[in-house]
Protein backbone atom coordinates (compact mmCIF):
# COMPACT_ATOMS: atom_id res chain seq x y z
CA UNK A 1 0.00 0.00 0.00
CA UNK A 2 1.55 3.40 -1.13
CA UNK A 3 1.01 6.47 1.48
CA UNK A 4 0.31 9.40 -0.71
CA UNK A 5 1.33 12.86 0.71
CA UNK A 6 -0.02 16.49 -0.17
CA UNK A 7 2.98 18.28 -2.24
CA UNK A 8 1.99 21.31 -1.05
CA UNK A 9 -0.16 23.19 1.82
CA UNK A 10 -3.39 24.51 1.20
CA UNK A 11 -7.61 23.21 0.95
CA UNK A 12 -8.66 19.95 -0.83
CA UNK A 13 -10.77 21.12 -3.76
CA UNK A 14 -11.23 17.29 -5.36
CA UNK A 15 -10.23 16.60 -8.43
CA UNK A 16 -14.08 17.84 -9.44
CA UNK A 17 -12.69 21.38 -8.16
CA UNK A 18 -9.64 21.78 -10.88
CA UNK A 19 -11.04 24.20 -13.69
CA UNK A 20 -9.52 21.97 -16.29
CA UNK A 21 -11.60 19.18 -17.81
CA UNK A 22 -9.11 16.57 -18.40
CA UNK A 23 -8.30 16.21 -14.56
CA UNK A 24 -12.05 17.36 -13.38
CA UNK A 25 -13.44 14.00 -15.68
CA UNK A 26 -10.60 12.08 -13.54
CA UNK A 27 -8.66 11.05 -17.24
CA UNK A 28 -5.88 11.23 -16.49
CA UNK A 29 -6.29 9.09 -13.21
CA UNK A 30 -8.15 9.43 -9.82
CA UNK A 31 -7.00 11.37 -7.02
CA UNK A 32 -7.31 14.62 -6.00
CA UNK A 33 -6.41 18.43 -5.56
CA UNK A 34 -5.35 21.19 -3.48
CA UNK A 35 -6.36 24.90 -3.58
CA UNK A 36 -2.79 26.64 -2.00
CA UNK A 37 -2.06 28.97 0.15
CA UNK A 38 -1.06 32.22 -1.83
CA UNK A 39 2.24 32.52 -0.58
CA UNK A 40 5.92 31.57 -1.93
CA UNK A 41 6.46 27.50 -1.50
CA UNK A 42 7.73 24.21 -2.00
CA UNK A 43 5.74 21.90 -3.36
CA UNK A 44 6.97 18.32 -2.03
CA UNK A 45 7.47 14.60 -3.41
CA UNK A 46 4.18 12.92 -2.52
CA UNK A 47 5.89 9.27 -2.73
CA UNK A 48 9.50 7.86 -1.61
CA UNK A 49 10.96 6.64 -4.90
CA UNK A 50 12.50 7.83 -8.49
CA UNK A 51 11.62 11.01 -10.31
CA UNK A 52 10.55 9.58 -13.88
CA UNK A 53 9.40 12.88 -14.83
CA UNK A 54 10.29 16.76 -14.24
CA UNK A 55 8.99 19.80 -15.39
CA UNK A 56 9.38 22.96 -13.60
CA UNK A 57 4.98 23.36 -13.30
CA UNK A 58 5.09 18.90 -13.04
CA UNK A 59 6.16 15.89 -11.44
CA UNK A 60 5.76 12.36 -11.68
CA UNK A 61 7.36 10.09 -8.38
CA UNK A 62 7.00 6.04 -9.14
CA UNK A 63 7.49 4.55 -5.56
CA UNK A 64 9.17 0.87 -5.32
CA UNK A 65 4.94 -0.31 -5.83
CA UNK A 66 5.43 0.90 -9.66
CA UNK A 67 2.68 3.60 -8.00
CA UNK A 68 3.49 6.34 -10.31
CA UNK A 69 2.02 9.99 -8.69
CA UNK A 70 1.58 12.84 -10.56
CA UNK A 71 1.74 16.33 -9.41
CA UNK A 72 0.33 18.97 -11.65
CA UNK A 73 1.22 22.52 -10.23
CA UNK A 74 -1.55 24.83 -11.10
CA UNK A 75 -3.84 24.40 -14.66
CA UNK A 76 -2.16 25.77 -18.35
CA UNK A 77 0.87 26.76 -16.49
CA UNK A 78 3.17 24.50 -19.33
CA UNK A 79 2.62 27.76 -21.26
CA UNK A 80 4.95 29.94 -18.75
CA UNK A 81 8.16 27.77 -19.80
CA UNK A 82 9.66 27.49 -16.39
CA UNK A 83 9.10 30.96 -15.53
CA UNK A 84 8.38 31.59 -12.09
CA UNK A 85 9.65 27.87 -10.62
CA UNK A 86 12.38 26.49 -9.61
CA UNK A 87 13.58 22.90 -9.90
CA UNK A 88 15.09 21.24 -6.72
CA UNK A 89 15.53 18.00 -7.52
CA UNK A 90 16.72 16.35 -11.16
CA UNK A 91 14.99 13.98 -13.03
CA UNK A 92 16.10 10.15 -12.49
CA UNK A 93 16.63 11.65 -8.60
CA UNK A 94 15.66 9.10 -5.71
CA UNK A 95 13.46 10.96 -3.12
CA UNK A 96 12.29 10.48 0.23
CA UNK A 97 8.23 11.35 0.74
CA UNK A 98 8.23 15.04 1.91
CA UNK A 99 11.35 16.61 0.27
CA UNK A 100 11.05 20.02 -1.22
CA UNK A 101 11.45 19.58 -5.41
CA UNK A 102 10.13 22.15 -7.33
CA UNK A 103 10.21 26.24 -5.15
CA UNK A 104 7.15 28.03 -6.78
CA UNK A 105 4.59 31.19 -6.13
CA UNK A 106 0.94 30.52 -6.62
CA UNK A 107 0.25 34.04 -5.70
CA UNK A 108 2.02 34.78 -8.91
CA UNK A 109 0.25 31.83 -10.78
CA UNK A 110 -2.54 33.28 -10.09
CA UNK A 111 -1.61 37.05 -11.05
CA UNK A 112 -0.94 36.14 -14.40
CA UNK A 113 -4.17 34.46 -14.49
CA UNK A 114 -4.16 31.02 -14.31
CA UNK A 115 -5.48 28.84 -11.67
CA UNK A 116 -2.59 27.84 -9.20
CA UNK A 117 -5.11 24.72 -7.97
CA UNK A 118 -2.72 21.52 -8.02
CA UNK A 119 -3.50 17.70 -9.36
CA UNK A 120 -2.29 15.06 -7.36
CA UNK A 121 -3.28 11.90 -9.21
CA UNK A 122 -2.38 8.35 -9.58
CA UNK A 123 -1.22 7.64 -12.61
CA UNK A 124 -2.71 3.77 -13.95
CA UNK A 125 -4.85 3.50 -11.39
CA UNK A 126 -8.69 2.58 -10.86
CA UNK A 127 -10.75 4.43 -8.31
CA UNK A 128 -11.62 1.60 -6.55
CA UNK A 129 -7.92 1.16 -5.82
CA UNK A 130 -7.78 4.59 -3.74
CA UNK A 131 -9.11 4.80 -0.08
CA UNK A 132 -9.26 7.71 2.12
CA UNK A 133 -9.46 10.30 -0.89
CA UNK A 134 -9.19 13.71 1.39
CA UNK A 135 -11.67 15.89 -0.97
CA UNK A 136 -12.25 18.78 1.31
CA UNK A 137 -11.11 21.19 4.25
CA UNK A 138 -7.35 22.51 4.95
CA UNK A 139 -4.20 20.40 4.33
CA UNK A 140 -0.73 20.66 5.61
CA UNK A 141 2.18 20.12 3.19
CA UNK A 142 2.82 16.45 3.84
CA UNK A 143 -0.35 14.71 5.30
CA UNK A 144 -1.57 12.49 3.78
CA UNK A 145 -4.69 12.78 1.18
CA UNK A 146 -5.15 9.19 0.27
CA UNK A 147 -3.82 5.54 0.33
CA UNK A 148 -3.11 3.51 -3.13
CA UNK A 149 -3.61 -0.69 -2.64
Amino acid sequence: MTRVLSPIRGHAVGLAGVPDPVFAQAMVGPGTAIDPEREPGTALAPVSGKIVKLHPHAYVVVDDEGHGVLVHLGVDTVQLKGEGFELLAAEGDTVVAGQPLVRWNPAVIEAGGRSPVTAVVALDAGADALAGVVESGAVDGGAELFTWS
